[in-house]
């Protein structure tokens, strides 16, 4: 067993899971989302891209691809619930809120096809 292969697996369904966590729920009720959780999701996505890094070929240029697409995703419902909780009149609005769980929701899909690239890229490994 690859230790390396082990945590890069696991983050990148960390990274899947806790961003889906996030976006489960009413996607206009902020009780249904917990804004440490989107923070873990940025982190554990921040890592899995870092994780990245350096693999030379067409599918780790992929996986890396859907990693930039989800962290960026995830940094956008981050910024504009910063705005809906510190700089708007209405605060975190149920229109706020939804913008904030479809951005987040995005990130699912990108971390989606990033754990489906590592299992078919794991299934041709044993061809």
């Amino acid at each position: 067993m690859n230790l390396e292969k082990v945590v890069f697996g696991f983050f990148i369904i960390l990274a899947l899971t806790l961003n889906f966590g996030f976006v489960l729920g009413e996607i206009d009720n902020p009780a249904h989302h917990n804004v440490w959780e989107l923070f873990a999701a940025i982190v554990v996505n921040l890592v899995a891209t870092v994780l990245k890094f350096g693999d030379r070929t067409q599918t780790g240029a992929l996986l890396l691809a859907t990693s930039l697409v989800a962290v960026l995703q995830l940094l956008a419902a981050a910024l504009v619930w910063g705005y809906a909780g510190n700089i708007s009149a209405a605060g975190l609005s149920p229109t706020m809120m939804s913008s904030i769980v479809s951005l987040a929701a995005g990130a699912v899909v990108a971390n989606v096809i990033s754990v489906v690239l590592l299992i078919a890229d794991t299934v041709n490994l044993r061809r």
